[in-house]
């Protein structure tokens, strides 16, 4: 996973709030909305326990703070370990967690005790954000420009191929590029031939990757990539409708996904 600085997860729940008001302008549905309608689930009670892990670059500050806070937004009942680890993990469950959520400095994952369901935040994250996207209420057309094709961007572009979206996708590594065509059936972006486009999901851990000839008035910019792949100045003159958030909308998709 992309590691998050603490700078990053400052006034989470001021941030989730900012997201849910964003959401539900540009679809009419907040964040739990969408998520009930994605999965065809809502939560009941479960709790979550919180394990912090100190492997890799060790513990980001105010992560499983931010996690407790986000959880407790969406209506789930959670708890954060006192002992990281296996520790915390043995805690957890001997506490009655029902889910636990856990990271290190490659998978961010949420399991399921009851159902055996398990989450990967990288997946869950691509989806929701293109599913958001998807659901623009002002779109000209089902035309999409993808940017980032990886880990996360991949899985948002295979669904809204699967929901009928034109995909337009591009990515600096053109091996990406090429598996993402193959798989998928997308539309390579040249860069050096530009459109415009009113729907734009952006997947990469760069700034400033939308270049403002691909931008439209009033377009929405769906993106989990940190930092801002817009920028400021670009966002005002465009009017664009930007749907970013550090943590809490993919952490919310992947909660849905195993209930």
């Amino acid at each position: 996973m992309a590691l998050l600085t603490p700078e990053d997860l400052e006034n989470i729940n001021r941030q989730l709030q900012e997201a849910d008001s964003a959401v539900r302008k540009v679809t009419g549905l907040d964040i739990k909305g969408i998520c009930k309608d994605l999965y065809g689930t809502t939560p009941c009670c479960e709790k979550v326990g919180i394990v912090p892990v100190t492997s890799g670059n060790g513990i980001i500050g105010n992560f499983s703070a931010s996690l407790h806070a986000i959880t407790e937004y969406f209506a789930f009942d959670s708890f954060v370990t006192d002992m990281p680890d296996i520790s915390g993990y043995y805690e957890a469950v001997k506490n009655g967690a029902q889910i636990i959520l856990m990271a290190d400095d490659h998978t961010y994952l949420a399991h399921n005790l009851k159902n055996g369901k398990i989450a990967n935040n990288q997946p869950c994250t691509g989806i929701i954000y293109a599913e958001i996207a998807s659901r623009y209420l002002k779109a000209d057309s089902k035309d999409v420009l993808a940017v980032g094709l990886g880990k996360v961007g991949f899985h948002g572009v295979a669904h809204l191929v699967h929901k009928g979206f034109r995909v337009y996708g591009y990515d600096a590594d053109k091996a990406l590029l090429e598996k993402t065509v193959s798989s998928l059936g997308i539309i390579p972006f040249d860069p050096k031939s530009p459109r415009k486009f009113s729907i734009i999901f952006e997947a990469t851990p760069c700034a400033n990757t939308i270049p403002e000839s691909v931008i439209s008035e009033n377009c929405i910019i769906s993106t989990p990539g940190i930092p801002c792949a817009i920028s400021t100045e670009l966002q005002q003159k465009y009017g664009v409708k930007l749907i970013m958030e550090p943590l809490g909308i993919g952490t919310a998709s992947m909660l849905y996904s195993i209930l």
